[in-house]
C-alpha cells in the first residue's frame, strides 16, 4: 500500500470522530510522523481528548491514558521498584509511560515535579529508575492535553517540558453543521467504540522514515533560521525559539509535506506550522505590556512570519 493511501486512511479514520476539524487532524497525524510530542490545548469540551484517543486507537500499538491530578507521583508515571516475596528479589513494575502512544490528559492540573517525569522519556525514549536506565517502545510518543493557563486548578509547565513537544496545537469550536452532527449522534462513545486500527506500529516507524527523508531545500532551511532568529530579536518576546525549535519546525514541516503526499516541502509547508512549532517555545516580555495569553503569543508568531520574506 502507497504511503499517501496509508496516510489518507489514517486521518479518515480521526476525522470520522474528530468532524470538521481537517486541519487539526492533520497537524495531529504530522506530530505523529514527524516523531514527535503533542500538545493539545484549549477549553473544556472542545474535543482535546476525543482527538487525542482517536489517533491512538487509529494505530495498532499499545496505548495507556494517564489522568493527571494534584496528587499525582512520578512513580505512578515511570514505574516503581517492589521487593518480591516469593523471590526475594526486588522487581521493577513498569508504569504507564511503558506504552507506544501515552495519552497524558489534562496535563497541567498536576505538580511541576509530577510533570518533570517526562521529560527524560520525551526527549530520549528511555527512563532512569534508581540508577537503571529503560528503553521505552518504538514507536513512542505523548500526547498531552491542557486547558488555557488561565483556567483555575492548574500549573504552568516549565519551558524545558513545553520545549520537549513538536507542535502545540487547538481545536476550537466546531462549526454549526458539525455541532449539529454531535447533537444528532449523541457523542462520540459509539463512533469511538467502532474505531479499527489502519496502521500496524511498523508501517507507523516506516512513514516515520520516509518523512524524515522529505528534502529541504537550503533556501528553506535559510527561511526557517530568519523567523527563528526572528523570534530572539523581537521585542514583544523575552524568550525567542531554541535551537531544538528550529529544527521541531524543520521537521514539522517535512512531516505535513509528506502528509501532503510530496516529498519536498514548500514555503506554504513552513508557514503553515509556524505558530504549531513555536509559540509554546517563546515568552512574552511582560514588563513590556504584552498578554500572556496562548492566543497573543500566536499572534505575534503570525506577524514575524508575515514579515519575513517568503523565499521564491
Amino acid at each position: 500500500m502507497e504511503p499517501a493511501v496509508k496516510i489518507a486512511r489514517l486521518m479518515d479514520c480521526v476525522g470520522r470522530v474528530v468532524k470538521g476539524k481537517p486541519d487539526a487532524v492533520r497537524l495531529a497525524v504530522a506530530a505523529l510522523l514527524g516523531r514527535g510530542h503533542l500538545l493539545i490545548e484549549d477549553v473544556p469540551g472542545i474535543g482535546k481528548t476525543t482527538l487525542a484517543y482517536s489517533l491512538a486507537k487509529s494505530v495498532s500499538c499499545s496505548f495507556h491514558r494517564v489522568q493527571f491530578t494534584s496528587d499525582l507521583l512520578p512513580s505512578d508515571i515511570i514505574g516503581v521498584t517492589v521487593f518480591n516475596q516469593t523471590t526475594r528479589e526486588f522487581e521493577f513494575k513498569e508504569g504507564p509511560i511503558f506504552a507506544n502512544i501515552v495519552l497524558a490528559d489534562e496535563i497541567n492540573r498536576t505538580t511541576p515535579k509530577t510533570q518533570s517525569a517526562l521529560l527524560e522519556a520525551m526527549n530520549e525514549g528511555q527512563v532512569t529508575v534508581e540508577k537503571h536506565t529503560r528503553p521505552l517502545p518504538r514507536p513512542f510518543m505523548v500526547i498531552a492535553t491542557q486547558n488555557p493557563l488561565e483556567f483555575h486548578g492548574t500549573f504552568p509547565l516549565p519551558e524545558s517540558q513545553m520545549d520537549r513537544f513538536i507542535m502545540r496545537i487547538r481545536i476550537g469550536y466546531p462549526e454549526r453543521l458539525h455541532e449539529r452532527e454531535i447533537l444528532r449522534g449523541g457523542g462520540s462513545g459509539e463512533t469511538m467504540a467502532m474505531i479499527e486500527p489502519v496502521l500496524t506500529a511498523d508501517e507507523v516507524i516506516a512513514l516515520q522514515g520516509e518523512a524524515a527523508s522529505v528534502r529541504v531545500d537550503g533556501s528553506l532551511v535559510d527561511y526557517i533560521l530568519t523567523i527563528t532568529e526572528a523570534t530572539r530579536q523581537n521585542d514583544k518576546l523575552a524568550l525567542g525559539a531554541s535551537p531544538r525549535g528550529a529544527l521541531f519546525l524543520q521537521k514539522s514541516a517535512k512531516a505535513l509535506a509528506f502528509t501532503y503526499g510530496r516529498d519536498y516541502v514548500i514555503p506554504d509547508d513552513i508557514k503553515a506550522v509556524a505558530v504549531p512549532a513555536l509559540a509554546h517555545r517563546v515568552v512574552v516580555n511582560a514588563r513590556a505590556g504584552y498578554g500572556r495569553r496562548s492566543e497573543d503569543v500566536e499572534d505575534i508568531i503570525r506577524d514575524i512570519v508575515e514579515s519575513v520574506e517568503t523565499p521564491v
